[in-house]
């Protein structure tokens, strides 16, 4: 049981870690970099829609309200503070208050 779980920490850690040390030499173009910084929030929307979007059924898409709810706080602090960390911080804050009381 140990080995397997060496194994499996080397082939989750290897692909992370292997790109950066490749990386780290090199001098990237600006617009390579710039690319790169929206990277966060792309996975972010994706993550959000896909929450917030629902497949029925039927196979029509349906709006989930306890998501768009939640949503609409994130939103405001995104807006507001233009900070990942906050905006992920209240959007698992308000979801957890929403799932906790309705």
């Amino acid at each position: 049981m140990f080995w397997i779980l060496i194994g499996c920490a080397l082939v989750t850690i290897i692909p992370r870690i292997l790109p950066f040390i490749f990386v780290r030499k090199l001098e990237l173009p600006e617009s390579f970099l710039k690319w790169l910084s929206y990277i966060p929030i792309c996975i972010l929307t994706a993550l959000v829609m896909d929450e917030l979007l629902m497949e029925s059924e039927h196979g029509s898409i349906r709006l989930d309200f306890t998501a768009f709810f939640a949503g609409i706080p994130t939103l405001f602090v995104a807006i507001w503070t233009k900070s990942l960390s906050y905006t992920v911080i209240t959007g698992v804050v308000a979801m957890a208050l929403i799932r906790i009381f309705f």
